[in-house]
């Protein structure tokens, strides 16, 4: 991955993050906080 692309990324991400902490009050990266949490306490059970 090129320096040019994940600039590119990491903007795009950061934008998305303010936008929904303007949108909604950060509701939404709340939950997906949630179940990302969920899903590597699921994976540490099966190892």
């Amino acid at each position: 991955m090129s320096d040019r692309i994940a600039f590119a990324l990491g903007l795009i991400i950061c934008a998305l993050i303010a936008l929904d902490v303007l949108a909604n009050g950060g509701d939404a990266l709340l939950f997906l906080a949630r179940k990302l949490q969920d899903l590597t306490e699921y994976l540490i059970f099966w190892r």
